[in-house]
């Protein structure tokens, strides 16, 4: 089945490309989640407006991005979060959460999509985080998570 991808999918193509998967997967994962659209005629349409859309939000040169990765690299990023007496956070920490407590810490603007949280942040402390800015450019950062 031909399907359009709406989101980034690892191992699978970015969004905006037109790709063949089998039935079952694009009807019982990738449609139901949002992250790819069926191929139409008219499709055509959607796949240039996603990839007009990506552009812009996308860092276009690899200088660029080298230059956003050491302005994120150069900043203390601290996240004040409700915990318990333990120092275990009632939840986790989420992608928009480190978006957020870059804004705040003065950072240049990220993608919450971009952001990847190797296992979830349940604890007070130091976790690292990594920021994929470019194809080949990707910002490791380490995010102070306190109680507030």
């Amino acid at each position: 089945m031909k399907i359009i991808l709406t989101h980034e999918v690892p191992g699978l193509g970015s969004a905006g490309e037109v790709v063949e998967v089998k039935d079952g997967y694009a009807r019982n994962f990738l449609v139901p989640r949002g992250v790819a659209i069926r191929w139409t005629k008219g499709g055509q349409k959607d796949v240039d407006a996603i990839r007009r859309a990506r552009k812009i939000h996308s860092i276009q040169t690899l200088e660029a991005a080298n230059e956003v990765k050491s302005k994120l690299e150069g900043l203390q990023i601290k996240l004040a979060v409700r915990s318990g007496e333990a120092g275990r956070l009632f939840g986790s920490v989420t992608q928009a959460d480190v978006v957020d407590a870059i804004k705040a810490a003065d950072g240049p603007a990220v993608d919450k999509r971009a952001v990847a949280i190797g296992s979830p942040i349940k604890t007070v402390g130091t976790h690292k985080v990594s920021v994929k800015l470019h194809a080949d450019v990707q910002a490791n950062l380490d995010v102070n998570v306190v109680a507030a």
